[in-house]
Formats: structure tokens, sequence, C-alpha cells
């Protein structure tokens, strides 16, 4: 993707404090930028996310969100996430500095174990607490499952949150009292609601709002797919102890068709989200829902100062309290920054 200037806006709000939850930082080869990602951004550590920042809204911390950077080399693969805590850690500490402005990035960590060793990931667990420098919240394993193979983002195995074994390993998370991310389509909503009936003390996050695909067959029939995915979500919502991320809608499997992201603007941005954010509120209300950038996977669909201002637009109608809780504190309690 190119790197030249994206489309720039006078900042909405800009003394409305906000905790971005969900965002990554990486170094990888091309090749691997784009198959793990789709989004050929090579490079995204502290420099161009400090660009990002600079748009002017009021982050005042964010939450670091695994996607399988840094892994640790000469280890088996089950070790290897255990590098990629450690490298956020890295960043949280240099920002924690204060050196590098007045944001708390990777304030809170959410890494990567494989579940599905059952307790045997124990040790796992044990080994990213002890590297993430009292900044781990939790771990995040995608279901991302598509059956139509209609993105290559849909590899999870079927039936993963059902898995007898990913849910004894899943259990472990109670005991060192962390969360669980979960990204799965919307095709896989109702295996995450029968976990989350299944562990009704665990604080689950459903990040990039269960992400109803609109690409390949699901192209021709996003109508079907918007009621589907609504009813699904509706579902899960009857879970109090999940919550849902409002982002993510600048994924290409969601086929939301926008312009250049050079020259989009927020107006558009909000008019094409709105839907999706809103019905996932009404789904879960004002105290489990919060807003995310999801980025730089969301660059591939506006710039950073565009994408929050894109959100404000849709929250303009909620109370000063609402959009306290939307932009920030949710998001705050959650991972318990």
């Amino acid at each position: 993707m190119s790197q030249q200037a994206a489309a720039v806006e006078e900042i909405i709000e800009p003394e409305l404090a906000i905790c971005d939850p969900h965002h990554h930082l990486w170094h990888m080869s091309e090749a691997a930028a784009d198959s793990l990602t789709h989004v050929p951004i090579t490079e995204y550590l502290l420099p161009e996310f400090l660009r990002d920042l600079g748009a002017g809204h009021k982050i005042v911390s964010t939450v670091y969100m695994q996607a399988g950077a840094f892994l640790r080399a000469g280890v088996s693969e089950d070790l290897a996430p255990i590098g990629e805590t450690e490298f956020a850690n890295g960043m949280a500490a240099m920002s924690a500095s204060g050196r590098y402005g007045p944001t708390r990035i990777a304030a809170g960590i959410v890494g990567n174990a494989n579940l599905s060793l059952g307790a045997a990931v124990q040790p796992l667990l044990e080994a990213h607490i002890r590297v993430g420098g009292g900044r781990l919240r939790g771990i995040r394993v995608t279901g991302s499952h598509d059956p139509a193979g209609a993105t290559p983002w849909g590899t999870a195995p079927a039936g993963l949150y059902l898995d007898s074994k990913f849910r004894e390993g899943f259990a472990r998370l109670a005991d060192f009292d962390l969360s669980f991310d979960a990204w799965c389509y919307h095709v896989g909503i109702p295996d995450l609601t029968d976990l989350a009936r299944a562990f009704p003390d665990q604080p689950i996050m459903l990040d990039h709002v269960g992400t109803p695909l609109g690409v390949g067959p699901y192209a021709s029939r996003k109508d079907e797919v918007f009621a589907e995915w609504r009813a699904a979500l509706r579902e899960l919502a009857s879970c109090p102890n999940v919550s849902i991320k409002l982002g993510g809608l600048g994924m290409f499997m969601l086929g939301i068709d926008l312009p250049d992201r050079h020259s989009v603007t927020s107006d558009t941005v909000s008019a094409a989200w709105r839907p999706y954010i809103e019905t996932a509120i009404e789904a879960f209300g004002e105290d489990r829902a919060l807003f995310e950038s999801n980025f730089p996977v969301d660059a591939l669909a506006c710039s950073y100062g565009v994408l929050w201002n894109a959100f404000k637009r849709i929250a303009a109608g909620c109370t000063a309290e609402v959009k306290r809780k939307l932009f920030h504190d949710n998001a705050v309690r959650f991972y318990k920054l």
C-alpha cells in the first residue's frame, strides 16, 4: 500500500478521551504482511503509530492485540507467540517513559496461546505473564472459519470454539484472571455463544462486530447476511459476559465499498459503517460496546484521523456519558488498564 498521505480532516471533539483497545504493531516481509493481513503495510512500529496518533484525537491509552508478529525464533510453534508478548511489552516500556508523547501505548497486551493444548497450556500462559511486564490482559485465539472459502483469513478449524480440548485450555484463563478475545465471522457467532454460555464467568470480547461476510458467495446476498448476523449478534448479547468491539469494518471481507483511502471523508465512512455500529450497540447496550481502530489493518479504508472522526459522527447523538463509555471507559474497565 502506498504510504502517501491520506485525507486530513479537522478533528471532531478533540477533547474526548479515547482508549484504542485494538491495534497492532509489526515488521514483516511484504509476502507475510499480505498473507497475514491482506494489507501490504510491511512496517508499522512506534514511528508509524505515533504519526497516526498525531492526527489530533485524544488517544490516552491503547491495547496491543496479537497479530502473529515478532514470533520467537528457534523454539516450538507453541512457544513462539511468547516473543510477540515480549515485543509488545518492550514497546509499552518505551511509551511509558514519556519520551514518545502522552499516549500510553500497549498499556494492555492481548497475546496468543494454543488453548487446544488443553490443561497443558498452563506453562505457556505463565510464560506470557512473565514476559508481559504486568501488562498481559488476555489471550486471543481466532475462530475465523469460512465454510465457503471466500477469504484467505477463514482457515481456523471448523468448530474450534466447540472443541473439548480447546475448552479445557480455555478454562485455564480464569486461573490467571485473563480475558478472551474472539474473532469469528458471522457464521461462527453461534459457536461463540455456546462457548460463552458454557463459561458464564469468563469475560469474552467479540472483535470487529462479528464480521458479516460480504465477498465471494456472500456478496450477492448482503441483506440476508446482515439479517443472519444481526440475529446471531442478539443471541450472543444475551450472554452478559460478552462485550463487542465496534470496528474492523475496513477489512476487505466485509465487502463495504468506499472511495480511495486518500480521499475518503468521515462523512462517507460513517454512512457506510453506521448500520453495523448501531446494530451492535443496540444488541449489546452502551456498557458492553467499545470503538476500536484495528490499525493498521483498517488503514486499507481510511486514515486514523478519519476513522475516529467517523466513529464520532456515528455517536453524535449520544450523551456525553455514553460517549465516555463507548470511546474510553468500557475499554479501560474490560482490559483493567
